[in-house]
């Protein structure tokens, strides 16, 4: 009878986006095996859904038959927007990548409810941050130059800054906007190393589709550069890999078996039975050293189903959720006044990256403790003017009944009409004014909510209790500065909440499996290791215990970069103990 082996790796890791995509780069660097393990599918540039057709299956659920991008994770009291595909989260992004303010490292009295203690300084992830970046090559939006300089968006909010004595600065973006010296639309990128996908790549082309996935490869996300190197470096990824079980190895062996099933995209479209295993069968890995990166819901999810196989898991696991404070706004029908008349503003959101410029609001004090926020513009397809300028019926309904009896006149009036140039103009007023599509700007509001979120399971599901009370000043002051902002551009605000939070959409779900100095304070130590569980790491947003208040994908690279570290040192000493070498792959 024929033994089949279960292929081992020094270093599983499970998830690709901003944590594990940073974990395995840095593991594969080091000679060290890993495999990476991602439950979506790979993203080439130019694959990304943009008509009707292909968006209404571009989400994630594949027990119905989907395998798309997004997933949206419901509970009583916030959605939470992530994304599911080779690269995580940075596939959908707005790319900006700021550093978390040094003041907001703090360490309260862990006694009250809601605090945050953060184990880790801005200090210890100084030398990260300098190393994330020098990989993804942020640079901030080129506004000083054209056609950069025609982005109405960016000078808009520039000037609604500069009314209200705000600092408004432009935020270091995850995107190429230049192949040479100067910034250009549209020309190809030369990379010394072909990424994974085997597909060209251009500079930014300016179509703010930065958060549908960029279809010209111009955004720097995971897959372009970490996943890459990684795999250029030997790692073992692989997709549509949906881990379920995760447990200690038997027979006092040291590591942890993974347990995942195989998604197939030929079943796109019809229902699958995924948890059959006559379906589904379950595939099964083993490794001494786990990194879980499925992000909050998913790595807080997957230990709370196997609690049971990992005794000792700190209580506090599920806990310190925040949104990172954030909301969405609008500025309808922008305008200026001249002359004593208002007129236009034009906006065209429509053009540029995703996010080009930033106002930072202060909070009410100077302590540590302070509601630091920002507010930043968000752009948006073009499709999405044209459904705004549908969606103006009224005014083109008005627009066409005056127009048909001229046409009917000159259809009459063979002489008025003879040198055909009578529509055009006429033509032109079917637009109307194009004061909802050219005059929107929407507004994307990160900062400092309070972290006493708590998710748990209900009935095999993740749902979420929140105490909204505790973060209503900071939603407060934010909502209020970002009416200000659009009331410095003359347009009307609104942000669809009738109160102070009321339920909300997050793209920037915190927290779950928080940092703490011991297990009654947290799920994992300041690197990222499970307490009582060693071996066993975390290394996403779900270990943050608070707020960034910056946009937090920069800082959740930086601690991810930090625990790839005590993960090397401890690979490191165990084959130094067993004078074993580094493990080869069995397959």
């Amino acid at each position: 009878m024929t033994t089949i082996e279960t292929p081992h790796y020094d270093v599983i890791v499970i998830g690709s986006g901003f944590g594990g995509s940073v974990v395995s780069y840095r593991v594969a660097e080091a000679g060290q095996s890993v495999c990476l393990l991602e439950r979506g599918q790979a993203y080439p540039p130019g694959s990304f859904p943009r008509n009707p057709y292909r968006m209404k299956s571009n989400f994630w659920d594949p027990s119905e038959g989907y395998y798309g991008l997004y997933d949206v994770w419901a509970t009583s009291t916030v959605a939470g927007v992530i994304a599911s595909g080779l690269g995580g989260g940075s596939l959908i992004f707005a790319n900006v990548l700021l550093r978390k303010d040094e003041r907001s490292f703090v360490t309260e009295d862990h006694t009250q409810e809601g605090y945050e203690y953060w184990p880790v300084t801005r200090a210890d992830l100084e030398p990260h941050y300098d190393r994330v970046e020098q990989m993804l090559t942020p640079q901030p939006y080129p506004l000083d130059l054209p056609p950069y300089n025609g982005t109405h968006r960016a000078l808009a909010l520039k000037s609604a800054a500069e009314s209200l004595r705000l600092h408004w600065f432009a935020p270091k973006l995850a995107v190429t906007f230049a192949a040479g010296d100067i910034p250009s639309p549209g020309e190809p990128i030369d990379e010394v190393i072909p990424n994974l996908h085997g597909r060209p790549r251009e500079t930014c082309r300016l179509c703010a589709e930065c958060c549908f996935g960029c279809n010209y490869g111009s955004k720097n996300s995971l897959d372009l550069n970490y996943i890459s190197l990684a795999k250029h470096l030997k790692a073992n990824v692989r997709t549509l890999c949906e881990v379920r079980e995760l447990r200690p190895r038997a027979d006092n062996k040291h590591g942890y078996l993974v347990r995942y099933v195989q998604h197939d995209l030929e079943r796109a479209g019809r229902r699958t039975a995924t948890h059959d295993p006559n379906m589904l069968p379950l595939h099964t890995l083993s490794a001494d050293q786990v990194v879980l990166a499925a992000g909050t819901y998913g790595s807080t999810f997957l230990l709370m189903k196997n609690r049971s196989a990992l005794p000792g898991l700190s209580d506090c696991l599920g806990t310190k959720f925040s949104t990172n404070g954030d909301y969405l706004a609008f500025g309808t029908k922008c305008s200026w006044r001249h002359q004593g008349r208002r007129r236009q503003r034009i906006i065209e959101s429509d053009f540029g990256t995703a996010i080009t410029g930033a106002i930072r609001i202060p909070g009410p004090d100077g302590s540590t403790a302070s509601l630091d926020s920002y507010i930043e513009d968000l752009g948006y397809p073009a499709f999405v003017s044209w459904l705004l300028q549908a969606a103006d019926l009224p005014n083109t309904a008005s627009a066409i009944s005056r127009l048909l009896p001229r046409i009917i006149a000159r259809r009459l009036d063979l002489g008025s009409a003879k040198n055909g140039d009578a529509l055009n103009g006429d033509l032109a007023t079917l637009f109307g004014s194009t004061e909802l599509s050219a005059g929107l700007l929407p507004l994307i509001g990160v900062g400092r909510d309070r972290p006493n979120g708590r998710m748990y399971l209900d009935e095999g599901l993740l749902e979420l209790s929140w105490n909204e009370r505790r973060s209503a000043p900071y939603f407060e002051r934010a909502r209020t500065m970002a009416r200000a902002v659009v009331g410095a551009l003359g347009g009307n605000y609104w942000d669809g909440q009738s109160g102070p939070f009321s339920y909300g959409v997050t793209m920037h779900p915190l927290g779950g499996c928080p940092m703490g100095l011991n297990s009654r304070q947290g799920v994992v130590d300041a690197h990222g290791e499970v307490f009582n569980h060693p071996g066993l790491f975390v290394a996403d947003g779900s270990v943050l215990p608070g707020p960034v208040g910056a946009n937090p994908s920069l800082t959740i690279a930086a601690v991810a970069d930090r625990t790839a570290e005590r993960v090397l040192a401890a690979t490191k000493k165990r084959q130094t103990a067993s004078g074993s070498g580094k493990h080869a792959r069995k397959e």
